[in-house]
């Protein structure tokens, strides 16, 4: 491992990425995505997705060259076609337009099609909260969570994330998926070689597994167990159904170059707390912050994202010998 500054790892993962011909901008995005992740401790979403994006770039399966295109097809929404690239210029698109819109209507929605894994969802509506405004982000994924009582993955992991601005400190961030855990830390456990906890995932015929190559290839626990899968069920509709993007069932996998591109989907909805509740909003949300953080032990979510952030800010981050080994 080699320790590297944000900024220097940033660059490390776009010259890998221009490496295999992903055009400069789409580099950009997709490196500040990783290692934005990787600085938070969001490891699954972090830099161990890098040999998979650039094998899915070689086999086609992303579109390098891929530029998305925004429409605002009514007053409060976008409608954005992210043409089978990374899904990160796209929502880097999304999070560019839409607080103009929602300070114009108090409300407004980015609906975005043929689309591929958006990392850390957090990481974009706290991009929102930053400028004021209250963000939740639905995604759907490839099928990895069988619907409660069946035996065949119909839902993706489907992560939801919310963040809410706050008068003091960062923001309020909510970030999870519908699994027990997200795909990615079963992912990073086989890049590893290490077992998973029992209880994350069953294996190809239902049965309970240790082995993250038998959980990859079988399905996910959801959260909550019957209340996980209607969850998912409802996050499904709302970043597929309703965009217009590929569901769960048909997608192809985010994490190998087999198949075509995954076309999913994702929808952002952005709300202006001062529309809503008048000028006093954020120092009522604040009332309710310092509640939380006024009891012991108890913290908001997110600031341990924050913590980890800051440390890798002062210290950097490890980069992996196979990656400067890519690169060179």
């Amino acid at each position: 491992m080699t320790k590297a500054s944000i900024a220097q790892a940033q660059a490390a993962v776009a010259a890998a990425l221009r490496g295999e011909g992903v055009a400069e901008q789409a580099a950009l995005s997709v490196a500040c995505a990783l290692v934005g992740a990787e600085a938070d401790g969001l490891k699954g979403h972090g830099l161990s997705r890098l040999p998979s994006y650039l094998s899915q770039v070689r086999s086609g399966k992303i579109d390098p060259s891929a530029v998305p295109v925004a429409e605002r097809v009514a007053t409060s929404v976008l409608r954005i076609d992210a043409a089978h690239g990374f899904a990160y210029p796209a929502l880097d698109l999304a999070v560019e337009q839409l607080p103009a819109i929602a300070r114009e209507t108090g409300i407004a929605a980015a609906s975005i099609h043929r689309s591929h894994h958006c990392g850390a969802a957090g990481l974009v509506v706290e991009r929102l909260a930053e400028q004021g405004l209250a963000a939740l982000l639905f995604a759907n994924t490839p099928a990895a969570i069988a619907p409660w009582g069946g035996t065949t993955a119909l839902f993706g992991t489907n992560p939801i994330a919310f963040a809410c601005p706050r008068t003091n400190g960062a923001p309020i961030v909510i970030d999870m998926s519908l699994s027990k855990v997200a795909r990615g830390n079963i992912m990073a456990a086989k890049q590893k070689g290490t077992p998973i906890p029992e209880g994350w995932a069953l294996d190809a015929q239902g049965q309970p597994t240790t082995d993250p190559v038998a959980a990859l290839a079988g399905t996910m626990l959801p959260l909550g167990d019957a209340k996980g899968t209607a969850l998912a069920l409802m996050v499904e509709l709302l970043a597929a159904g309703l965009t217009g993007a590929q569901y769960a069932a048909n997608a192809s996998s985010f994490l190998d170059d087999q198949g075509g591109p995954p076309s999913t989907g994702q929808l952002i909805i952005t709300l202006d707390p001062r529309v809503l509740g008048g000028s006093s909003t954020l120092s009522h949300v604040e009332h309710l912050a310092a509640a939380i953080e006024a009891q012991k032990n108890a913290r908001i979510p997110g600031s341990r994202r924050i913590a980890q952030r800051r440390k890798a800010a002062a210290e950097g981050i490890e980069l992996p010998e196979t990656l400067l080994s890519r690169i060179a």
